[in-house]
């Protein structure tokens, strides 16, 4: 099925950018965040999916730090 949208020639222009810097299409975007919207039952599976790339691509780290469970849970 086809859909029309009117978007700021601005907005779609940065949006495409990005779509290439994150090695997609501003149409795979759209499409995807729809799916979630609607309640597709693919929505979660796609957030678990970009949740592990990005933990995969990350360059963060905690360091030497240690932490006891009281050092989290102040009591």
């Amino acid at each position: 099925m086809n859909l029309t949208v009117v978007v700021d020639d601005d907005i779609l222009k940065l949006a495409r950018i990005r779509a290439i810097r994150e090695n997609t299409s501003v149409n795979a975007v759209v499409r995807e965040y729809l799916a979630a919207y609607a309640g597709s039952g693919r929505s979660r599976a796609i957030a678990c999916e970009q949740l592990l790339a990005l933990s995969r691509s990350s360059h963060s780290g905690r360091g030497d730090a240690r932490w006891t469970r009281d050092d989290l849970h102040e009591r």
